[in-house]
């Protein structure tokens, strides 16, 4: 097992992830991203994806580029992760009121059908696959896990960059991470 973990951000798509990744990469922490999927009117301040991470399940030879810095992972891919790394994962969590109508505002300006599946049968979905992957991720040793309210986040925020700053071992710029929190895009409250 590598001495440095490798820093995760995962959530469900539209819950912060973004948020945290700039929050991270301000407190000095590196960030693994190729940049192909730019910054658009859904996340003015970038998406920090690395496109390789999609098929982690069959490309795992970029993980030792990997260690020491943080990538951003959706939670559906978390069990495609290797045993041999540590992993200390910010799992980010928001109001699903809150995700669905922002992957709905997502959907209405790619020009995309927003009805193709309720709001109640999506949450179904949702939780399930949430619950599925808590029990996944607190049943890995090689998993060191941290849950983060997006919402809280907002309301709250330096007493949140504190815990995640002591989450990865007091080693980044709390004053810079804060500096960075954009409550003009928290557009989707409910």
């Amino acid at each position: 097992m590598q001495q440095e973990p490798i820093v995760i951000v995962s959530g469900l798509p539209r819950s912060g992830t973004s948020m945290m990744m700039k929050i991270l990469e301000a407190g000095g922490l590196e960030v693994l991203t190729d940049n192909i999927r730019t910054a658009d009117e859904d996340n003015p301040k970038g998406y920090y994806e690395f496109e390789r991470v999609k098929k982690v399940s069959e490309d795992k030879e970029w993980l030792p580029d990997a260690v020491g810095k943080v990538v951003k992972i959706i939670s559906a891919l978390l069990k495609d992760l290797p045993d041999d790394y540590h992993y200390k994962i910010l799992f980010m969590r928001r109001k699903m009121e809150e995700i669905l109508a922002s992957q709905k505002q997502m959907l209405i300006r790619r020009g995309e059908p927003t009805d193709t599946v309720s709001d109640d049968k999506m949450t179904a979905v949702f939780e399930d696959h949430l619950v599925k992957v808590e029990k996944f991720m607190a049943a890995k040793p090689n998993f060191d896990v941290m849950y983060v309210s997006y919402n809280d986040v907002l309301v709250n925020p330096l007493d949140n960059i504190k815990n995640v700053n002591a989450f990865l071992d007091n080693r980044l710029d709390e004053t810079k991470m804060s500096s960075v929190i954009d409550k003009s895009l928290h557009r989707q409250r409910r």
